[in-house]
C-alpha cells in the first residue's frame, strides 16, 4: 500500500518534476517554434548554457526530445520533439492563451499562433468521448491510490 505520509501521489507533481524546472518549457516552446540548435535555444529562452545543457539532457533522456547530428566537423547537433513532446505544445497553447488573458490583458499579444483553418489559435480543452468542451463545474475526481480521498489522506 503507497504511503499517506508524503504529498499527494500524482501526474501534475510528476510531470511538473520533468517541464517544471526553470526553462524546461521555454526550451520546448523555441523547439516548437523550429528553433532547435543549442546557440538558437541559449540566445530565445536566456537559459545559462550549463543549465541549457541539463535541462535538454533531461528532456532527452525522458523521451521528450530526440537529439540529432546535424554536422560532422564539428560534431554538432539539433533537438526535435518526440511523439511525446509533441503531446506537450497543446499545454504550452493552453498556457499562453491563459497569460494573454490573465498577465497581458492590455499589453497586446507577444505571439500569436495560427491555426490550420486560418484564424488565431484560441485553445480550449474538449472531453474526447462527448466533444463538449471542459469546465470545472463538470468534473468529478476519484483518487485511485489506496488510502486517499479528493481532500488527502483518508482518516485524516
Amino acid at each position: 500500500m503507497p504511503s499517506t505520509k508524503g504529498p499527494r501521489p500524482c501526474a501534475i507533481a510528476d510531470t511538473l518534476a520533468l517541464v517544471g524546472e526553470k526553462y524546461s518549457l521555454l526550451v520546448l516552446r523555441e523547439v516548437f517554434l523550429g528553433a532547435r540548435r543549442f546557440d538558437q535555444l541559449a540566445r530565445n529562452t536566456g537559459a545559462p548554457r550549463d543549465v541549457l545543457t541539463a535541462r535538454l539532457r533531461r528532456l532527452v533522456d525522458a523521451g521528450v526530445l530526440e537529439k540529432a547530428r546535424y554536422s560532422e566537423r564539428p560534431q554538432r547537433f539539433e533537438y526535435r520533439p518526440t511523439p511525446a513532446g509533441l503531446e506537450l505544445e497543446s499545454v504550452l497553447m493552453t498556457l499562453m492563451a491563459w497569460g494573454d488573458r490573465h498577465l497581458r490583458p492590455d499589453d497586446g499579444r507577444p505571439m500569436l499562433v495560427e491555426h490550420a483553418c486560418g484564424r488565431t489559435l484560441t485553445p480550449v480543452v474538449t472531453c474526447a468521448h462527448c466533444g463538449t468542451e471542459v469546465r470545472h463545474e463538470d468534473l468529478t475526481a476519484h483518487p485511485q491510490v489506496p488510502g486517499w480521498t479528493v481532500t488527502g489522506p483518508a482518516g485524516v
